[in-house]
């Protein structure tokens, strides 16, 4: 078997301007952002437009030799629905794409039957900004999100979910799981690792048809930096919790790239003594392949820098 490196969570979008719990986000020159009133580093400097495109990803997997990656969506970037589409269409054998509904509000089933009836095979809940700040809470296994969740299960549309810090959801999450056996889930950052209660939401694969991927476990670990020691502890743990076959590499591009390179946000895995060859392979890519099918995967030969 050729073994593939594969990226579960990513971003891209063309113009990240959107409101969040009435709080702006918007661009700045030099890949800064207006995030809720704070300037922040949003992108490496050298993407001066503020743009996140496929292009510019695609050169930086290409070097950093991953085969493909699975684009997810958060509100802190604005609904990218159509951009995305455009994306799977160009690029179909590189990215799996996932749409994003206005969850936040009720009245979204029809939009997210539409997005599935558009060709999406994907969803993305950025569930950990449903506990609203205002004091109100969109649950999980509300009636509409059930029904969204059946109907998603009926279609063989996966779900990519990032849940609040700790437990908080996980008693949602389990109806959910439990009432729709049959929806294939991504758990996403890892049940934010660094939190207390991480665990709970990593032994909700112990389901047969959910994962967990690891976008932004390096920027969870960000203050003990490369090679992220505590990272490959964490991920053994996990992998002993249920399974290394569960969980899978994501690196929440693009935002960690602004402390370390894209192939840094992987390498300390391949680096690593911690694991063996087939626990780095399981990890990296073979059980995203396994689960979100992708096929006819590129080969990408190893580039010499000028450095060396």
């Amino acid at each position: 078997m050729e073994h593939f490196i594969i990226d579960a969570h990513s971003h891209l979008w063309l113009r990240q301007d959107t409101v969040v719990n009435g709080r702006r986000i918007s661009p700045l020159p030099n890949g800064r952002a207006d995030f809720m009133g704070e300037e922040r580093q949003m992108l490496p400097p050298f993407m001066i437009d503020g743009r996140n495109t496929a292009e510019v990803f695609l050169s930086n997997m290409d070097y950093a030799q991953v085969a493909a990656a699975v684009v997810v969506q958060e509100f802190i970037d604005g609904e990218q629905n159509e951009y995305l589409a455009e994306v799977a269409r160009k690029y179909p054998d590189r990215f799996f794409v996932n749409g994003m509904c206005e969850f936040r509000e009720p009245g979204f089933l029809p939009q997210a039957v539409g997005l599935m009836d558009a060709g999406f095979r994907g969803l993305a809940i950025p569930a950990h900004r449903l506990p609203l700040e205002d004091g109100k809470r969109v649950w999980l296994n509300s009636p509409e999100m059930m029904e969204l969740f059946k109907e998603m299960e009926r279609r063989g549309v996966i779900l990519s979910i990032t849940l609040a810090d700790g437990d908080m959801q996980v008693a949602e999450m389990k109806e959910v799981i439990e009432e729709c056996p049959g929806l294939k889930v991504a758990i996403g950052h890892f049940g934010m690792v660094t939190t207390e209660g991480w665990m709970e939401q990593i032994k909700l694969a112990k389901a047969k048809n959910v994962m967990v991927e690891a976008g932004g476990i390096t920027w969870l670990f960000n203050s003990e930096f490369y090679p992220f020691p505590s990272a490959v502890r964490a991920i053994k743990e996990a992998a002993a919790e249920v399974g290394m076959d569960k969980l899978m590499w994501g690196s929440d591009y693009p935002r960690t790239i602004t402390a370390i390179t894209y192939r840094m946000s992987y390498d300390f895995i391949t680096k690593s003594k911690e694991l063996t060859d087939e626990e780095k392979h399981l990890f990296l890519g073979d059980n995203a392949m396994r689960f979100y099918g992708f096929r006819n995967l590129p080969v990408l030969p190893y580039v010499k820098n000028m450095s060396e």
